[in-house]
């Protein structure tokens, strides 16, 4: 009961440090911004974190364990590779309708991971994770000739790059090209490119 009732604070805590740092960024931000939003004492907060960069690294952790275990999942499916990264894709479109906030406010953890080393290094970490994510369903359809042969790393880091492109829209609009839209353009042109030549030098698919 009480682990239920302390991970229901932090979650508390949480969701208003996401409010405070879109509405008015790291730097203009204060534990008394969280301590408001969040409509819990001071007491309450500084028993969980000593300052508010604790507060925005425990999001980035938090970020990280809920996206972690569906996208672990993704890989450990008996799919082909190709299904494994339509379903990478769709996950994150997934996550971007039910809500964009959270990509909003990685604008800010990137300004930010470039003037400070805890952040910069949690960032690091996380993208590290996730870019392997990706290059091991690369090496499988590389492996099992699904896909044709690359270098695997740096296909991953331009699909990875191209997934963060979710986050543009969330600063500006496109008239008539959704995330969805976008999303399964950006697939396409991707799949198309890894898959093997079975056509004597010209890949129709």
């Amino acid at each position: 009961m009480a682990n239920s009732k302390e991970n229901q604070r932090r979650e508390q805590i949480l969701a208003a440090a996401l409010d405070v740092i879109i509405e008015k960024g790291y730097e203009k931000s204060r534990m008394d911004d969280i301590v408001k939003a969040s409509k819990l004492s001071k007491g309450a907060i500084y028993w969980y974190y000593k300052s508010k960069k604790d507060v925005y690294l425990s999001l980035v952790n938090h970020w990280v364990f809920n996206f972690s275990a569906t996208l672990n999942n993704i890989v450990e499916e008996d799919h082909s590779a190709a299904d494994q990264l339509r379903e990478l894709f769709q996950f994150f479109v997934n996550q971007y309708q039910i809500n964009p906030r959270p990509f909003k406010a990685m604008m800010e953890f990137w300004s930010l991971a470039a003037r400070d080393d805890d952040v910069q290094n949690k960032i690091q970490k996380v993208y590290t994770e996730f870019l392997n994510l990706i290059e091991n369903i690369l090496i499988k359809g590389v492996e099992s000739g699904e896909f044709d042969l690359l270098d695997t790393k740096i296909a991953a880091l331009s699909i990875m790059v191209n997934i963060e492109g979710i986050i543009w829209f969330t600063i500006f609009d496109v008239p008539g090209v959704s995330i969805s839209a976008y999303i399964d353009t950006i697939s396409n042109f991707i799949l198309t490119g890894l898959a093997k030549d079975t056509n004597g030098g010209i890949n129709n698919e």
